[in-house]
């Protein structure tokens, strides 16, 4: 079943909104939304290519799909294609998503902590 962004009278929010999750869902594309939300500013696929170190068909097929769900917005000038993100909110989204993970992170660190202090188990000989 294809992914579908736009909306239709009878799809479900929650079917929209994991439509766009899985937009989101490659390394690859994260790492496109935070070098274009680093940035701040239109940036040319040469400077995404170059952070990246995509091949250039690979970043295209990204790009695509992250335009296609209207994460991304890309504009032509002269020879060179420029990309930003459509909506300012989705630099907020990728700073809530990297502060989860570093909360749960620091508590599956804490919880290895505690597990390696405990004192061994098992048979002795």
């Amino acid at each position: 079943m294809p992914h579908r962004f736009t909306a239709s009278p009878e799809q479900p929010l929650y079917e929209i909104k994991a439509n766009l999750f899985k937009a989101l869902a490659h390394p690859a594309r994260i790492r496109v939304l935070e070098i274009l939300s680093a940035s701040g500013q239109p940036t040319p696929v040469s400077d995404i290519l170059a952070e990246t170190e995509l091949e250039p068909t690979l970043l295209s097929q990204h790009l695509a799909v992250l335009k296609r769900h209207h994460v991304v917005s890309g504009q032509r000038v002269g020879n060179a294609v420029f990309y930003e993100l459509a909506h300012p909110k989705i630099s907020e989204l990728l700073v809530i998503a990297r502060t989860f993970l570093a909360d749960t992170l620091g508590v599956q660190r804490d919880q290895l902590a505690t597990l390696r202090s405990l004192p061994p188990i098992g048979h002795r000989p």
